[in-house]
């Protein structure tokens, strides 16, 4: 769901925003951590702040810069908090304190999804299709997410046509800040997994083909409901949810995805490329390049 600090932050995350203008001091520090800020930290929290006025309710954190690896610039993190809402980007900054970038830094001589694909793990996901099916679609995702059914009524509708040539495999990246039930929702998926890998797609059908019928106080009734349905084990089933190995494997997973900097839903990776949101026409731009790409004799290198 897009807010207005969703939108404001998207243009302070957008591009090259020359600094040298700067003007604004910064409000007073709303905690220990400001006071022990750098020269350079403070010119850029002053900057935002006088750019898209943030007042003193918004917390704008700007992380201690380091080294790039590209001549001339400092990488820098910065997240913005208002309220509950927080949005938190990498930037880069000119070494002299002028030029402040939002964008990718990519070495032309290196494959650059090569490192998207190693940083992915795969192992104890629930997967579907070919195991040797030369596009792997990876899929990190919310069950309470709106898009993220979007994206399932798409890849329901594409996987027939791609048959033996798509691998799906889901990764659990719940945001538990916006959305109370989806936790539940990832461990009845988890635990439908532990019992039947095969249930788990069943488990994720039921799921989002029923979205708009759960709520936080419903959540775990149904699903063990629907374990019950599937004929899987109904005590095994409850005994895993509460258990903190499923936890622990949800937290891992999540992990995971915030290795790859995944922090919005769905985030898809087609052979290491990314893709966030639903966008079907995109799905298929980026399935038929790898299928051709292999088809010319450049198969794409492959976990």
């Amino acid at each position: 769901m897009k807010t207005m600090l969703s939108l404001v932050i998207l243009f302070v995350f957008g591009a090259l925003v020359p600094m040298a203008r700067a003007q604004q001091t910064n409000p007073p520090a709303s905690n220990s951590a400001a006071a022990a800020q750098t020269p350079l930290q403070k010119s850029i929290e002053a900057y935002l702040r006088n750019l898209y006025a943030f007042g003193p309710d918004v917390l704008v954190t700007i992380g201690a810069p380091k080294d790039s690896g590209v001549e001339g610039l400092l990488e820098v993190d910065i997240t913005v908090l208002i309220g509950e809402t927080k949005e938190a980007a990498k930037f880069y900054v000119s070494k002299d304190g002028r030029y402040l970038i939002r964008g990718d830094v990519s070495d032309m001589s290196k494959d650059p999804l090569a490192e998207n694909r190693a940083r992915i793990e795969m192992k104890d996901a629930p997967t579907l299709g070919d195991a040797k099916a030369p596009v792997t679609l990876v899929e990190y995702s919310d069950f309470e997410c709106p898009v993220c059914r979007s994206l399932h009524d798409v890849l329901r509708g594409m996987l027939e046509s791609y048959a033996g040539k798509i691998r799906v495999v889901f990764k659990d990246f719940p945001i538990e800040q916006i959305h109370p039930w989806a936790r539940t929702a990832a461990l009845a998926g988890r635990c439908a997994y532990q019992q039947d890998p095969k249930a788990f797609w069943k488990m994720y059908d039921l799921i989002y083909d029923n979205q708009e019928l759960f709520s936080a106080a419903n959540a775990w009734n149904k699903v063990t409901d629907y374990a019950s349905q599937m004929g899987l084990n109904a005590e095994a089933f409850k005994s895993c949810m509460a258990s903190p190995e499923a936890g622990a494997a949800i937290n891992a997973s999540h992990a995971n995805g915030q290795l790859l900097e995944v922090s919005s839903t769905p985030t898809i990776f087609v052979n290491g490329r990314r893709i966030v949101g639903a966008d079907p026409h995109l799905f298929e731009q980026y399935i038929n390049y790898e299928l051709a790409q292999q088809k010319a004799g450049k198969p794409a290198e492959k976990k």
